[in-house]
């Protein structure tokens, strides 16, 4: 004999003992899903798809020129060997040890230059406009344009020598593209150049966020220019100066354009980063299962060091909450 359960709900609208009574179910949340869906599908396309496919490539030893497609990778299965000469290579290390010593330098002195620069312009002067304005084009010109007029600026006959040897004594003749010590920091200087506009203006944006009723109860207070900055700036702006050294840090990593286009990672492997050893295993060594094995090395390095300089703002939002 089969028992069953009425549930329903008297006319009186109180639910029997036992008895259960279904959440109606807005139609607005079916409409949410579909509005959504266009973007968790795209989000599926550019980012799950590629790296599934690159942690797949990785784990075979397929390239373009097996002349088979890459879904059929898996007939050359060979787990974990990318990894492990990745892992063991000294070409490899050595240019991750080289592009970690040119992101901690480049970035070290464009914030030094742009916290400098942005305290300057903090200051009320004539010609302030035009002066930031002027400032920020190095951050607008394309990569490839600033590499190509630094490649013209620092030939052994070129316009920086010149400089050098009209304000220096003797006759200045660096050779900035072909000395091995020289050119990891021609590279440099050319990051530099480039992107300290851009941590200027992050930084500047931080400094005029600064209460101005602490800044004037500070000048009540008697407290000097230096006491202003380490008590009451620095504190405030210490979460910006945190966001824009991760931000920068993490693109000067993947640093790719000056390094080429002013020597190709050259001479011999002076100054190849992380992104010219993956260029030239890949497009000149078709060692393209190699290189998706490098390139998740990196992006796991690069995860686990954005995460861990992250964890100050993350403890600073748990003590304010």
């Amino acid at each position: 004999m089969e028992i069953t359960t009425d549930t329903t709900t008297p006319a009186g609208g109180v639910p029997p003992a036992g008895g259960t009574r279904a959440k109606p179910v807005s139609p607005h949340r079916h409409i949410s899903r579909l509005l959504i869906l266009p973007g968790v599908l795209l989000l599926l396309l550019l980012v799950v798809f590629p790296v599934v496919m690159e942690i797949y490539v990785s784990l075979t030893t397929w390239t373009p020129t097996t002349g088979s497609p890459w879904y059929d990778a898996y007939q050359q299965w060979t787990w974990f060997d990318n990894y492990g000469g990745g892992l063991t290579s000294s070409s490899f290390l050595t240019a991750v040890v080289r592009t970690i010593v040119m992101t901690v330098a480049a970035t070290g002195i464009e914030f030094a230059l742009g916290f400098g620069l942005a305290l300057l312009f903090l200051e009320k002067f004539l010609g302030r406009q035009v002066a930031t304005v002027l400032f920020l084009i190095p951050m607008m010109i394309v990569p490839a344009v600033s590499g190509f007029v630094f490649f013209l600026l620092l030939q052994t006959t070129g316009p920086i020598n010149t400089i050098l040897s009209a304000i220096l004594p003797g006759t200045v003749e660096a050779r900035w593209l072909t000395d091995p010590t020289l050119t990891p920091i021609s590279v440099v200087l050319v990051d530099i150049w480039q992107w300290t506009p851009l941590m200027f203006l992050i930084l500047l944006a931080g400094l005029m966020a600064v209460p101005e009723d602490q800044i004037q109860a500070a000048d009540i207070l008697g407290a000097s220019w230096a006491q202003k900055l380490r008590h009451v700036v620095l504190p405030i702006v210490k979460p910006i100066i945190l966001i824009a050294l991760i931000i920068r840090g993490m693109e000067a990593f993947k640093i790719f354009d000056a390094a080429w286009l002013l020597t190709q990672g050259g001479p011999g492997e002076a100054s190849s980063t992380i992104s010219v050893k993956l260029y030239r295993e890949a497009f000149q060594n078709s060692q393209w299962s190699y290189v998706a094995a490098l390139a998740i090395v990196v992006m796991i390095f690069v995860s686990v060091a954005a995460s861990q300089a992250i964890k100050p703002l993350e403890r600073r939002q748990e003590e304010s909450a």
